[in-house]
């Protein structure tokens, strides 16, 4: 099976301190994925390495073919073209519907055909469930809604690897478990799927492989 990730003994550095150091693991094509750890043990900060938003300098680190040390600055956005990124903030553009939102998104990653846009943005707003509501703002969603614009978003570019940043933790349980349900279908459409949480009962829930950020260290549990 094809490697999508894959770490070998590298350090990851945020403002010259070490956050992890000798991290060595890999994810499969297809495989989900989570990533645990307390407040502050460096889990955002291995999700940024992944999409070039922190630099890494020490090891091997191969992200969809493309090794990121000393990857070149232009090279950065067709990487991460291929990486669905899931926030748990949302960072959907106030200013802007749903379908504008998604728009955007297609427009600056060189979807030039109007008719092309638009039928991706019907396959992925019904894929989440929000067919109806692209005409709305997103301050008339719920966060669960926001949440599946949002993964709607990740989706647009057909990735082969979705990162979500505590994508559950700003939901209720309830809404939160039908947005985990939502990311492992992906995983099950063959997208490779690495989902950091704090929500310990899903993880318990649903058993899958995990990483644990702790004491500057990735352990493969």
């Amino acid at each position: 099976m094809a490697k999508v990730v894959e770490y070998k003994d590298v350090e990851v550095l945020r403002k010259e301190l070490v956050v992890l150091k000798h991290v060595t693991f890999s994810l499969d094509d297809g495989e989900f994925a989570y990533l645990i750890g307390k407040v502050g043990s460096g889990k955002s900060s291995l999700l940024k390495s992944m999409y070039a938003e922190i630099p890494l300098s020490t090891g091997e680190a191969n992200v969809l073919g493309r090794e990121l040390i000393g990857i070149k600055r232009r090279e950065i956005p067709l990487l991460r073209r291929e990486i669905g990124i899931v926030f748990q903030d949302f960072q959907l553009l106030t200013d802007r519907n749903v379908q504008k939102n998604l728009e955007f998104v297609l427009e600056a990653t060189g979807w030039r055909d109007r008719q092309e846009r638009d039928d991706r943005i019907e396959q992925c707003l019904r894929k989440v469930g929000m067919e109806n509501k692209s005409y709305k703002m997103p301050h008339e969603l719920s966060g669960g809604e926001q949440q599946r614009v949002v993964i709607a978003r990740a989706l647009l570019n057909k990735p082969r690897l979705i990162l979500a940043d505590e994508p559950t933790g700003n939901l209720d349980p309830e809404t939160g478990e039908q947005i985990f349900e939502l990311l492992r279908s992906c995983s099950l459409d063959g997208t490779t799927v690495l989902m950091a949480t704090h929500n310990l009962q899903l993880v318990e829930q649903y058993p899958s492989r995990i990483l644990k950020c702790e004491a500057k260290k990735l352990e493969c549990i």
